[in-house]
């Protein structure tokens, strides 16, 4: 076969519905792809993607064993990810939170450096003291939920206040000091400890918090050895030592300019060289996700029983039973549609508003059915019903009362009423009205000691109907009166 005809054919099958489908799901493995990128458990999720690449590539030489086990690991894929990336997953969502709040607080250039300088210099001086310190800058994400403790401060960043807060007579000397933007918020926190330190020889605790808070977060811990007198950087799950105050002011400098970027003259041009291999990455694995999943190969045909909704019915005509119900109708179309699709929302409408001209025979047509885009109607059985509908007459009728059993000896009827005395219904014009009879339940006259009034149901016959199907209230009357004992 051709390859430009087979290459045409192919794109003329993707719909916008497809290419919608793409941009989704690009977007979704671009975000998970730069999230990752700095996170020490990117190599576990490189290690299922090569796993989901051998799959893929089982199914396409129908390697049967293999293809079996890949299912069976996939299949608990799932409560894996959320075990092995439980807090990656919480800050990524965390992430997706913050999305939403866009007017964001940004410090002035110059309190940032005036800030970065002071830190810098403070934690040079406690470094040649030996005592030792620990200092937060918050990133983007949140930290609530990893600090613990700590007294609210909310003063301005100074030397004199930071010193005062690690003095070694100061309550909260052990603990964290979280700085945003040119102002202490907290101090004597405590934060989360890592379990990743083997690769670091003899860390004190202050240095295992920072690097727990790192992992956990995009913020950064600056950390002052009270034993070797050294200043440490924990950022991006790694721990790394700054030779002096003029290299830590200048890390901080940088943290800044991550954190709150100076606007370039062209955002479109900087955001298409930002990240640019996982764009092209995670556009090439959505495509290759589309093709072997939601690519539209195989025409499927399908039948289903669907009830009809007869629609419109004019209200001076009625259905007569019986009536069908059900048709059955043959779908056609890919797989996947068909494993997104409920056949229980499928309905067929019948509009029945033609009724009174007679028309009784009606052709089923696709647009009839509710069927969804990428699914088509290939046939309906029956393609023609017949409806037998039979028009209904209004006239005003009495109400006659039925009575049954006598009333006690000592007992007179006096009169029986029934109000209303006549009501409106709609009789089936192949009745005779002067031989249709309205009339009331039985009332048991058995039953009645005194004059009453009771609520009674009215029963129609066959082909009579009330309008609108509404009821309506009906009362009955019994009048009595009591005999008066006989004079011997």
């Amino acid at each position: 076969m051709d390859p430009i005809a087979t290459a045409l054919s192919f794109i003329s099958s993707v719909r916008i519905q497809d290419v919608l489908d793409i941009i989704i799901i690009t977007v979704m493995i671009f975000a998970l792809l730069t999230w990752f990128k700095a996170r020490a458990s990117r190599f576990v999720l490189i290690g299922i993607i090569l796993l989901g690449g051998i799959y893929v590539a089982a199914r396409f030489f129908q390697l049967y064993l293999t293809t079996i086990v890949l299912q069976s690991f996939f299949a608990i894929l799932l409560f894996v990810l959320v075990v092995i990336f439980q807090e990656d997953l919480r800050g990524f969502f965390e992430r997706l939170a913050m999305l939403g709040n866009l007017r964001k607080k940004t410090q002035p250039v110059s309190a940032l450096e005036r800030t970065a300088g002071i830190i810098a210099q403070t934690a040079a001086n406690l470094a040649k003291k030996h005592i030792g310190a620990l200092i937060v800058l918050p990133g983007d994400d949140p930290l609530d939920r990893h600090i613990n403790g700590g007294t609210n401060l909310d003063g301005l960043v100074s030397e004199p206040l930071l010193e005062s807060i690690f003095d070694p007579h100061s309550i909260g000397h052990d603990g964290a000091a979280i700085i945003s933007g040119d102002r202490i918020t907290m101090f004597g926190c405590h934060l989360p400890l890592s379990m990743n330190t083997a690769q670091y020889n003899n860390i004190g605790l202050r240095h295992t918090a920072a690097l727990g808070l790192a992992e956990r977060s995009d913020a950064l811990c600056i950390v002052v050895s009270e034993e070797r007198g050294t200043i440490s950087l924990a950022y991006q799950e790694k721990l790394t030592v700054v030779k002096n105050a003029a290299a830590l002011h200048e890390a901080l400098e940088q943290f800044n300019a991550r954190k709150a970027p100076v606007q370039k003259s062209s955002p479109s041009v900087t955001w298409i060289k930002e990240n640019t291999l996982e764009k092209i990455i995670a556009v090439v694995l959505a495509c290759i996700l589309w093709t072997v999943f939601g690519y539209q190969r195989d025409i499927l045909r399908r039948d289903f029983i669907v009830p009809i909704d007869y629609k419109n019915v004019p209200a001076s005509w009625r259905i007569d039973e019986p009536q069908i119900t059900e048709v059955k109708v043959f779908l056609q179309g890919p797989a996947q549609a068909f494993q997104l699709f409920d056949e229980r929302t499928l309905k067929l409408s019948l509009d029945l508003s033609g009724i009174a001209e007679k028309k009784r025979d009606f052709t089923l047509t696709k647009d009839m059915l509710n069927a969804p885009s990428n699914l088509s109607v290939a046939e309906i059985v029956p393609g023609k019903i017949r409806v037998y509908a039979s028009r209904l007459i209004p006239y005003t009728l009495p109400v006659n009362i039925i009575t049954r059993n006598s009333l006690a000896d000592d007992l007179s009827l006096q009169k029986i009423t029934v109000n209303p005395p006549a009501i409106k219904v709609l009789i089936d014009n192949r009745l005779r009205p002067d031989q249709v009879k309205i009339e009331t339940e039985p009332i048991d006259l058995q039953k009645i000691t005194e004059t009453t009034a009771m609520a009674v149901k009215l029963v129609l016959p066959a082909g009579v109907f009330f309008p609108e199907g509404k009821t309506p209230a009906a009362y009955v009357t019994v009048k009595v009166k009591k005999k008066l004992p006989r004079v011997r």
